[in-house]
């Protein structure tokens, strides 16, 4: 059957062949559902005819597309649905991210109608416009799209997903939002930061569309799993970009966004009560914000640069730092170690790595298991980045002389029985929470050294004695982030035993299943989906003592911690490998061989 022979099924038909202008004829509805769509939908055998009566009898929500009410029922899937639907109708199926694209024919359809409407112009063929879409049977979007682009209409089938992944990735991230503003023309582009935030009632439509995209941007952050949002003004651009997974991706936008620049910046900083009218000197804010039922606080930090202001926006969501043990990638034995360690009545315990590794969600977790009715918790942080019930947190100020070393400082005098410190920067916090944990406090904090035995280093370098360091210190955990496979596109493959040598691999485990990543559209095409963190324990132990005070250096005192039984980061790394989490390549980049170790 040709498609000619199609033309008496209705107007989105009609218009492929019909001359400008027409009259678009409505399709017969039967209880809310075209009556086209029945015929169709009967044809395809995917319904029996008891389930095709049901779903005709079952209500639609108004403006719905009769194929997401059909798949919304569950009684077909929408791939299958709509390549059943193409072959009926002699339409196209089509995969948007397997098909080929034409820049060029995105001008010819206005980017509200395309966003409307949820298509995607796909390239011209055979004087038609290729147009993907999921609902072939919406009558007033297909006379609209040839209205618009003053070209007959030739309709592709795509999952509903496809074409909104495609809309993003060539149109931009809100980008029918600030095609709103250009139509709008309310935007004054010379006008200051400060003026555009004091606009009064006349300029409420741009306001609400500047609104609408600055949530559109955190909304969709959230969406990707990012944890930061970064815009970056340049000569001829506004560049955004999220980390995903500890990676930077630059995110499409419209071409016009450098316009609205000014605007969009004000209304983060209005959100986050900085002084909008301060863009000499960096501000540091912080926003609430609701999306999709989570709760997530983001801190926002800006930066002058020639071109305006920098801003940085920090996703912290409260729900994610609430983690057992269990889920911080600690294995069995490491678990069992770490629920002894911060279950001790005094000492220090240490977390190490560098910015961005996880120490912080670690002490959390940490808190998190001990927090109880019996226990008395104070934490200085600087920020407080998440909230936890039942503990009290306290902010460094240091402007107004709120210190980590005074804080700490008071909070001893406040009968705590567990004391967190953000960070131990210098002498004076050192000395102090060295005396609290002599005195009978367990203690939690961070220092920023390479690996566990490093911190030792780092301490007696500040100036601590090394028999309170010895006496003190019950343990130090290093730790790192690696990316994890994708686990629906990771493959086995075998890797070069060049590569595995000169990254220091043990090579006795020659059975290992090693496996890469391929890359998909779960993970962005990374191939990586998530991260998890591996680990270095180094437990006080009596033989490491005595090096400690002889202020042995700290290669030394790594192999003896080794010799009693603790694995290194790259050791736990290796075991991640084994067990098909990630890749030899990722434990490689985020540790270092230790040249003492593998001397020995």
């Amino acid at each position: 059957m040709s498609w000619d022979s199609h033309m008496s099924w209705g107007a989105p038909f009609l218009t492929w062949r019909q001359p400008l202008p027409m009259v678009v004829v409505p399709a017969p509805i039967m209880n809310g559902w075209p009556q086209q769509f029945r015929s169709e939908l009967a044809q395809t055998g995917l319904l029996t005819a008891a389930e095709l009566d049901a779903l005709m009898q079952s209500p639609r929500e108004a403006g719905e597309s009769v194929v997401r009410a059909c798949v919304k029922s569950g009684m077909v899937a929408e791939e299958k649905l709509l390549q059943a639907l193409a072959k009926s109708l002699h339409l196209k199926f089509t995969r948007l991210g397997e098909d080929e694209m034409d820049s060029s024919v995105r001008e010819r359809v206005p980017t509200k109608a395309v966003f409307q409407y949820n298509v995607m112009p796909m390239r011209m063929e055979n004087g038609c416009l290729l147009v993907a879409t999921d609902d072939p049977f919406n009558l007033p979007m297909v006379e609209c799209l040839r209205m618009a682009s003053k070209s007959r209409i030739r309709l592709a089938l795509s999952p509903r997903a496809d074409i909104q992944k495609s809309l993003k990735r060539y149109y931009g991230v809100g980008a029918e939002t600030l095609d709103e503003l250009l139509q709008k023309n309310v935007v004054d582009l010379d006008m200051a930061a400060a003026t555009i935030a004091k606009q009064d009632v006349a300029s409420d439509d741009q306001e609400a569309s500047v609104v609408k995209f600055v949530n559109q941007i955190i909304a969709e952050a959230y969406k990707e799993r990012s944890t930061d949002i970064h815009l970056e003004p340049m000569e001829n651009d506004l560049r955004i970009r999220y980390r995903v997974d500890g990676a930077l991706h630059q995110v499409p936008v419209p071409a016009q966004l450098k316009r609205f620049q000014a605007a969009i910046i004000s209304r983060i900083k209005v959100m986050a009560n900085m002084d909008i009218a301060e863009r000499r000197l960096p501000q540091d804010g912080r926003i609430n914000v609701r999306s999709s039922g989570a709760e997530i606080d983001v801190r926002v930090s800006t930066i002058p640069t020639p071109y305006g202001e920098s801003v940085s926006l920090r996703l912290l969501t409260r729900n994610s730092i609430f983690l057992g043990l269990d889920k911080l990638g600690l294995y069995d034995a490491d678990a069992k170690l770490v629920r002894k360690l911060v279950e001790l009545p005094h000492g220090i315990i240490l977390v190490t790595g560098p910015t961005g590794s996880g120490k912080s969600t670690s002490l959390y977790a940490f808190l998190s298991t001990i927090n109880s009715i019996d226990q008395r918790i104070i934490t200085i942080e600087e920020p407080i980045e998440y909230e936890l019930p039942g503990v009290n947190q306290m902010q460094v100020k240091s402007e107004i002389g709120l210190t980590f070393a005074s804080g700490l400082r008071h909070i001893l005098r406040q009968d705590p029985d567990v004391i967190m410190v953000g960070e131990i920067r210098d002498l004076e916090t050192a000395e102090i929470a060295i005396r609290a944990a002599l005195t009978g406090h367990l203690v939690f904090s961070t220092l920023h050294t390479n690996d566990a035995a490093g911190a030792v280093t780092r301490l007696l370098d500040m100036g601590i004695e090394p028999f309170l360091v010895s006496s003190s210190v019950e343990a130090i955990i290093a730790q790192r982030l690696v990316r994890t496979l994708c686990p629906s596109c990771k493959t086995a493959y075998t890797p070069d035993p060049d590569l595995l040598k000169e990254v220091g691999y043990p090579m006795q485990h020659d059975s290992t299943t090693f496996y890469r990543a391929r890359g998909c559209e779960e993970c962005r095409f990374t191939g990586f989906r998530g991260r998890m963190g591996i680990y270095e324990i180094l437990v006080m132990h009596e033989n490491l003592r005595p090096l400690i005070i002889e202020r042995a250096a700290s290669s030394a005192i790594k192999q003896a911690a080794c010799a009693g039984g603790m694995k290194t980061l790259r050791d736990d790394g290796w075991a991640k490998v084994r067990a098909g989490l990630t890749t030899v390549e990722e434990v490689a980049r985020v540790t270092h061989e230790d040249e003492a170790l593998a001397a020995s």
